[in-house]
């Protein structure tokens, strides 16, 4: 069971999550329906799982994601929001946030990303429509050429079939830095699992191309 802190300023959607989430083994112990009262419940409950709006009548949600890391000590940090700019997205983890829900996902996405992040995950699931619609192998690569150089070692290394642990001490990086750039190459690839970029990849040669082929 995981305690569950929701700063979130639409009443009925706090009230349909506090009905739910406790099914799924959660524990609401606060709310807050602005920025400065997400900073205080997380504080002075120290939850395990602080789930984040992005927009509030005084303030961005992201604004204070470093604010609400130090309040909360242990506190994780999963962002849920019915804003799909992928560029928030990036600046949420960017700033510490383990995960980056799109509330039209719907709420067993939610659960689910809830068990991903108290796992260690970094997780980011986007509106469906969002999603890239691939046509073939042209787009496939036009997709792939938004990756970093570290990106596309990361996906020729999940190709290969490497685990986290492996990534890391092959890149040199933390865990938690392999993590983040996994799902940065999923959310561009617009796949949802590492055997799906790995298969991606795979059926549009995206590694035949030499210019995937260069280190970072």
């Amino acid at each position: 069971m995981a305690d569950l802190v929701l700063g979130d300023d639409h009443t009925i959607f706090v009230d349909a999550l506090e009905a739910t989430l406790p099914r799924h083994g959660h524990r609401i112990v606060g709310t807050a329906d602005n920025v400065g009262a997400v900073v205080a419940a997380v504080r002075a409950h120290r939850p395990d799982l602080c789930l984040l709006d992005r927009f509030f009548a005084d303030g961005d949600g992201l604004d204070v994601i470093g604010e609400l890391l130090n309040a909360g000590g242990r506190t994780r940090i999963l962002v849920l929001t019915a804003d799909g700019d992928v560029q928030g997205m990036r600046a949420a983890l960017g700033k510490g946030a383990a995960g980056y829900v799109n509330k039209m996902c719907g709420l067993s996405v939610l659960a689910g990303a809830i068990r991903g992040v108290m796992d260690g995950e970094v997780v980011v699931e986007l509106a469906a429509s969002r999603t890239p619609r691939l046509a073939g192998t042209t787009d496939a690569r036009r997709l792939a050429s938004h990756l970093t150089a570290r990106e596309r070692q990361c996906l020729r290394m999940l190709v290969d079939g490497a685990h986290t642990t492996a990534m890391a001490k092959q890149l040199g990086v933390a865990p938690t830095t392999v993590r983040t750039h996994v799902q940065s190459v999923l959310t561009k690839l617009g796949v949802h699992s590492r055997l799906e970029a790995a298969s991606f990849a795979m059926r549009h040669g995206l590694l035949d191309d030499e210019r995937m082929l260069v280190a970072g």
